[in-house]
């Protein structure tokens, strides 16, 4: 007999091992071994990853600290998100106490055990009831179980001498966790459940994974005690629950150059709307100052950047970067060759910086570029100006070797300098830009506006100027971006909105 080929989607699940081995493995028998999986192989994939985790046999008294607990689990998760996952389940009810804080780093959903659980007593006890709580002194004091049930149900826990003896049942020598399911430790387990049913509680919930090893030992002698496991198990294979939406990061392509790429930062965070910390935006900068100059390669033919943007632009993907950023007008002529190898979009600085000025000051104007040579010879802000109707002017080779100056001289901005020598540089040329027609002028290079800030109204000898700095443009970009929610998911996506001339300075 043909197996049924499955028809529905593949789901893979993600399993946390080690914060108790034998939890975590008798946790992935019963989810392989269910009758749903059992009947639709095909569709079931199955990551089961475990490491040596130092603290596992550490009992979790009252004090415990979850430092290491915490940061094993999330390196786990995020190795199984990497892996494939498209959930996770954590077998561990300690390391809920802090599963909020790990899903908040991930874009696959982690299981909620104890939401699991409250579903299940929701069946079982429609009416509310008393609940037994069998955890360790750690979960006990940290509310975990309140926050869940103590709207509907009474929750009772055993008293100080039998709390030691379930303590002791489970980390103590030859305990539950050493693999011993009978004799001493499962006679300890059961004295403790009988006190707690002769409370008047209705149902037993286990805190503690390791219970689900002796959960039918204890049920064989009349003990109503939750298999967290298998409780666990059926609500994953079951569960329809949506991957949590992504919070916006910002990937950043750095060090091109250093001091644009701080600049640019500190314009994201001073456009961004947030009256907390926790309301910025998520940013990952990978600082490579040893880039190749990308100017060099487009005058005199030195060595091609396209692979270091490239690599610098994997990493940020990598990192997790839902688009990314590159604070430099010249090496915008390379973003063509690497964007179609990239699943991030880049968000086009030098497009936004078209649309906004022939959205702002309209089509037909003449504008001025002041930029690295290289910027200038490659055409790029030419070729999006003309898409916009707009007439680009450059300055004349004399000027343009002043803008030079100013950028890469012994006193210009690369160097450090923003006043003396390469202001007055910058000025000669934005006169020069301005007699010649320009009623707008680009700050085409990003250390430019250190030395001229963006303004919309600018007076220079010559007469009247817009100044327009691109990274400040890419900045609102990027942080309208952030704040509509929803990661893009093409290079064109990003140019989508609202224009920026209602929030620029």
């Amino acid at each position: 007999m043909n197996a049924k080929k499955s028809t529905s989607p593949g789901k893979t699940f993600g399993i946390v091992g080690g914060l108790g081995s034998l939890a975590g493995a008798d946790l992935f028998n019963k989810l392989i071994s269910s009758r749903p999986v059992l009947a639709d192989q095909g569709r079931y994939h199955f990551l089961f990853e475990q490491h040596p985790f130092k603290d596992v046999l550490l009992p979790l008294d009252r004090d415990a600290s979850m430092s290491s607990r915490k940061f094993y689990a999330f390196q786990m998760c995020q190795s199984l998100e990497n892996g494939g996952a498209d959930a996770i389940l954590l077998p561990c009810i300690a390391s809920h106490t802090f599963r909020e804080e790990i899903q908040a780093e991930l874009g696959i959903p982690v299981f909620d055990l104890l939401h699991a659980l409250r579903q299940q007593v929701e069946r079982t006890l429609p009416e509310g009831g008393r609940l037994g709580i069998l955890t360790s002194d750690y979960v006990r004091h940290s509310g975990l179980f309140e926050r869940y049930f103590a709207d509907r149900h009474e929750l009772v826990y055993p008293g100080t001498e039998n709390q030691a003896r379930l303590m002791e049942a489970m980390y103590g020598v030859d305990g539950i966790k050493d693999g011993q399911f009978d004799g001493a430790p499962l006679e300890h387990l059961h004295q403790v459940c009988v006190e707690l049913q002769e409370q008047g509680v209705a149902l037993i919930l286990p805190g503690l994974t390791e219970l689900s090893l002796v959960s039918q030992d204890l049920q064989r002698r009349g003990i109503a005690l939750l298999d967290a496991n298998r409780v666990y198990s059926d609500y994953a294979i079951h569960a329809s629950e949506p991957a949590p939406a992504p919070r916006f990061k910002l990937g950043i392509v750095g060090g091109v150059g250093p001091a644009a790429t701080v600049d640019f930062m500190a314009k994201v965070i001073r456009h961004t709307p947030a009256d907390r910390d926790q309301e910025h935006i998520r940013m990952v900068v990978e600082q490579n100052p040893q880039i190749p100059d990308r100017t060099a390669n487009l005058l005199h033919q030195a060595t091609d950047p396209s692979m270091a943007l490239y690599a610098t632009c994997k990493r940020l993907e990598q990192e997790g970067a839902h688009a990314i950023a590159i604070p430099c007008n010249t090496a915008h002529a390379f973003v063509e060759r690497i964007q179609p190898y990239l699943k991030t979009p880049i968000i086009n600085m030098l497009d936004v910086t078209i649309r906004h000025i022939a959205e702002q000051h309209g089509a037909g104007k003449s504008v001025g570029l002041l930029a690295t040579s290289g910027t200038v010879q490659s055409r790029v802000y030419h070729d999006v100006a003309r898409q916009w109707g707009l007439q680009l002017i450059v300055p004349q080779p004399a000027m343009q070797a002043r803008v030079m100056a100013a950028i890469y001289g012994e006193r210009g901005v690369k160097a450090g300098h923003t006043d003396g020598l390469c202001r007055e540089q910058l000025l000669e040329a934005a006169n020069h830009l301005c007699q010649a027609g320009a009623s707008v002028l680009i700050l085409g290079c990003t250390e430019l506006p250190l030395i001229l800030p963006h303004a919309e109204r600018f007076e220079l000898d010559s007469g009247v100027v817009s100044l327009v700095d691109p990274t400040t443009l890419l900045a609102l970009r990027c942080v309208q971006q952030a704040l509509a929610g929803t990661p893009p998911r093409s290079a064109d996506t990003v140019l989508l909105q609202q224009p920026l001339a209602a929030v620029v300075e």
